[in-house]
């Protein structure tokens, strides 16, 4: 049984009719089940925004079945996700994760499908993740990292079981260990000070919770050589991504082969994205600035 798909809305209407339409060009999505969880407007201005979103996750066929979840408050991403994925696990003990700026490959779901099918016993994977950060390196078709990620991902009910809520909890655990340098890509990227800020209030990121759940558990994630898919949210409209396109990848056309290996981590790989991670972290000056300018520029525009 193919695993459910879960997809996680608001009110970004454009995004998400991109998502729904790339998810319909493979071959799989009518033999799995859609679920999508529409979060609940945050203030008047997005009621009729989110009012659009649902009145067309309403008309879209293609799947096997497709049940759409309304949210009669606003929960934020990370609740939205934390509540939807532990919603479909318990039911059907696996899923297919997206966000409604995920534009995927039409080999995505066979990939994701072959991935939870082969390392269905495997206790040390945490799960299989879509997309791949653009490095210059030739990695192998798969290879596995500690931790877990968050672009197109899927995952068993036996690991989500691990995800810890509490940050505060996983920040201790990290500090008391001596792990926060590792955890970080060895220096490469703040995880450790976007856990703190989430604890905090600053961000409700559930996605560096996922991470470090995984990580502490020493589990491991499955990762293709091509990616599977491009996120699409860097033009400004995201909860956590501004105007940022370092994420860009080349959407894969071609399909990626899922074969059983050792779970261990592969040290090309955690080089190749430790040297991406330190660029999106400390991009060039001119980068920045162009950055700075797309954000004024848009919130301008939201304010005329």
């Amino acid at each position: 049984m193919n695993a459910p798909i879960a997809l996680f809305t608001f009110n970004r209407l454009k995004h998400t009719k991109a998502t729904v339409e790339a998810l319909l060009k493979n071959n799989m999505a009518s033999q799995s089940d859609l679920w999508i969880f529409s979060d609940g407007a945050n203030s008047p201005e997005n009621e009729k925004l989110v009012q659009n979103v649902r009145q067309f996750l309403h008309t879209i066929t293609g799947f096997k079945t497709l049940n759409v979840v309304e949210r009669g408050s606003n929960f934020g991403l990370g609740n939205n996700i934390i509540s939807g994925v532990t919603q479909v696990v318990e039911q059907f003990g696996k899923i297919i994760v997206l966000e409604d700026d995920l534009i995927t490959s039409p080999h995505f779901l066979q990939y994701m499908n072959d991935g939870l099918e082969v390392y269905n016993h495997a206790d040390k994977v945490a799960s299989i993740h879509g997309y791949v950060y653009p490095v210059k390196e030739t990695l192998e078709e798969t290879f596995f990292l500690r931790g877990a990620d968050c672009l197109g991902w899927g995952t068993w009910q036996r690991s989500w079981n691990k995800f810890e809520r509490n940050g505060e909890l996983l920040l201790e655990k990290l500090i008391s260990t001596h792990q926060t340098y590792q955890f970080d890509y060895n220096g490469a990227y703040p995880y450790t000070q976007l856990l703190k800020d989430q604890i905090s209030g600053s961000n409700s990121s559930w996605a560096v919770r996922w991470y470090a759940s995984a990580f502490l558990n020493d589990l491991y994630t499955l990762y293709p050589a091509r990616s599977l898919v491009l996120h699409a949210g860097g033009d400004g409209t995201g909860t956590n991504t501004g105007f940022d396109k370092l994420l860009d990848v080349k959407l894969s056309m071609q399909p990626v082969y899922v074969k059983l290996k050792n779970v261990t981590q592969d040290e090309l790989a955690f080089q190749a994205f430790t040297k991406v991670l330190k660029k999106i972290n400390r991009p060039p000056l001119l980068y920045r600035l162009k950055r700075k300018w797309n954000k004024i520029k848009i919130n301008s525009q939201r304010n005329q």
